[in-house]
């Protein structure tokens, strides 16, 4: 029997990767449906049908149709895994909420765009803007001493339990590391041992397989 829950997308997407590693979590029997980008697969009337956006990932759970990664990874982790959530008290669930929000509005703008300008950009035929990397270089910085005070009080971001709020930073992190930048994280001891341990969690090291340091790019960038 087919799987009741399937993700429309492709893999090496930050955004596609952030639901796939919640899916894995939780322990969720999933179909990742294959389609390019290259041939506008999202482009398509059956795909905006889904998504009216054209964007990736979309989760379809039997007769629900959910798009955006943060709010797929909340309801995969809702229905199948919620002490991932905070689930238990409702200030759990507020420092949850809290190191979400810090992910998407601090962390997750400046980490992309040194992503976008480091790896993706140069593998389209793109020369990087270094101003702009240079911009979002020294507000990552900026955040991270935040988070490197935060993770020396406690171990993970929203208290001593890894949470959704943790799982959430690995997609664009993954693609950072594999930049000059990665000494951002590396060289603080703190967010150092978070990432390391992130990262070598079985969900974790399941999804870097699907998530290649080129983004896949690499042999079109050659042809």
């Amino acid at each position: 029997m087919a799987p009741a829950v399937k993700v429309y997308g492709w893999a090496v997407s930050p955004f596609v990767a952030r639901p796939l590693l919640c899916l894995e979590e939780a322990g969720v029997d999933y179909e990742l449906v294959p389609m390019s980008r290259a041939a506008g697969d999202h482009r398509q009337p059956d795909f905006l049908g889904r998504n009216p956006f054209g964007q990736v990932p979309v989760l379809e759970d039997g007769d629900l149709t959910l798009f955006e990664s943060r709010a797929i990874a909340r309801h995969v982790l809702r229905k199948h895994k919620p002490e991932l959530l905070g689930c238990g008290s409702p200030e759990a669930e507020a420092m949850v909420d809290v190191w979400l929000e810090v992910e998407a509005h601090q962390y997750n703008p400046a980490v992309s765009a040194i992503v976008v300008q480091c790896i993706i950009l140069p593998l389209l035929g793109g020369a990087r803007d270094q101003a702009v990397v240079d911009e979002n270089v020294a507000k990552l910085k900026k955040v991270l001493e935040v988070y490197e005070a935060r993770l020396s009080a406690s171990r993970y971001l929203a208290g001593d339990d890894i949470s959704l709020a943790d799982l959430s930073h690995f997609p664009f992190t993954r693609y950072l590391m594999e930049t000059e930048y990665a000494p951002l994280v590396a060289e603080l001891p703190h967010v150092n041992a978070w990432w390391e341990g992130l990262k070598a969690r079985p969900a974790a090291r399941k999804v870097t397989e699907l998530m290649p340091p080129d983004l896949g790019l690499g042999k079109k960038a050659e042809e």
